[in-house]
């Protein structure tokens, strides 16, 4: 009998429930979102970087339109944040999450899971942006590594650069070796390992 712990599954579609297709398609495509082929009566969007896509049609799910809630992951809430805005999508006020509830702002330390802002669609599903640079322990297999944009890279190779940095400091001595350390960081970073020293 084989295990379900080793059994190899991803997550590809969520449906969406919206009541005007067409209002929804235009909803998306101003996300940046990529417009998928798909079979007639189904409209597909996979955000810029996602391994998953969503769905929505006249009749692809009973759920009543807006009643859906997700998540969306940045590495940077702000610059995604911004850059939504821009396009004239209307999110949120950043805030954080403490010990008593939401509090206004990023947090102060910026970890990893806690500063989010929200942006609806048309119809009011919700959608929660995420800033996470860490991944907590065990969240994502070791092996896997990725990078779903130039921008989420670009931001990597930063943090990156910066905790190098303290690295330097902390040993006193220059690292020939940092395109190693530089990988091993990023790589951690997305399995939630322990970054090196």
């Amino acid at each position: 009998m084989s295990s379900v712990e080793s059994l190899d599954t991803k997550l590809e579609v969520i449906a969406v429930p919206v009541s005007d297709v067409d209002r929804a398609k235009a909803f998306y495509e101003r996300l940046g979102w990529r417009l998928d082929q798909t079979p007639p009566g189904v409209v597909q969007f996979t955000p810029h970087g996602s391994g998953c896509s969503v769905q929505f049609g006249p009749s692809l799910t009973s759920a009543t339109p807006g009643s859906s809630t997700a998540y969306l992951i940045v590495s940077d809430l702000e610059a995604a944040r911004d850059a939504l805005v821009g396009v004239g999508v209307e999110v949120g006020d950043v805030f954080h999450v403490g010990p008593d509830g939401p509090v206004a702002g990023l947090d102060p330390e910026r970890r990893s899971y806690f500063s989010r802002a929200t942006l609806r669609d048309p119809d009011g599903n919700t959608w929660l942006m995420q800033e996470i640079t860490t991944r907590l322990p065990g969240r994502v297999e070791g092996g896997l590594t990725s990078f779903g944009s130039a921008s989420d890279l670009a931001s990597a190779l930063r943090r990156a650069a910066d905790a190098h940095g303290e690295h330097e400091k902390r040993t006193g001595a220059r690292d020939d070796n940092w395109p190693d350390w530089y990988a091993a960081y990023m790589v951690s970073e997305q399995s939630g390992a322990k970054p090196p020293e």
